[in-house]
């Protein structure tokens, strides 16, 4: 898979490969507090520029075999500096066309539209050029910023998962909010 780059309004999206491990490990040092509340608990080696290498690798592995998107998230004045990510990960194919999606930003670029921004260009592309019919975000209740992202893009809320997921070592439910494509 080639470095792929998308843009919005504001915002260059982009395909990163080990080479940016360091972007990436710079945003999740800084973020790191504030990202504990919403995030499995993280190991010491997760904080290592080699840890990312390997990660970026392994995403270039999933995205070439078609089971993940994972976008890297950079305002337009400044391509050196990650401000988040989205991911449709878990690419299911066959009669279910259907993924998870997951996203993170920067703790000060919040409530500036930035992620609703990115998600809704990452929607475009998975249901126009991969042709998906399904995307699940799976959000903590609690969690009213990450919910008003997927309300404004039009995700409908189909329930609650209990004790869906471990996060920060506790087992949250979670409100299972979808979007359906409808030209698949």
């Amino acid at each position: 898979m080639n470095n792929k780059i998308y843009t919005t309004e504001r915002l260059i999206l982009k395909v990163l490969d080990s080479s940016s491990a360091q972007i990436v490990l710079d945003y999740y040092l800084r973020n790191s507090s504030f990202l504990e509340e919403w995030e499995p608990k993280r190991s010491e080696e997760f904080y290592t520029k080699a840890y990312h290498e390997d990660q970026l690798e392994n995403d270039r592995f999933l995205m070439e075999n078609k089971n993940l998107l994972r976008l890297w998230i950079f305002k337009k004045n400044d391509e050196k500096r990650t401000i988040g990510t989205i991911g449709f990960s878990n690419i299911v194919w066959g009669g279910f066309l259907s993924c998870y999606l997951g996203y993170k930003l920067d703790k000060d670029e919040i409530n500036q539209g930035y992620m609703t921004e990115a998600v809704k260009k990452g929607i475009d592309i998975v249901f126009s050029e991969y042709g998906l019919h399904r995307i699940e975000a799976n959000i903590i209740p609690r969690n009213k910023r990450s919910m008003r992202v997927t309300e404004k893009l039009g995700f409908y809320n189909e329930g609650i998962a209990h004790k869906y997921l471990k996060i920060n070592g506790i087992w949250e439910d979670h409100i299972h909010m979808v979007l359906l494509n409808d030209k698949v």
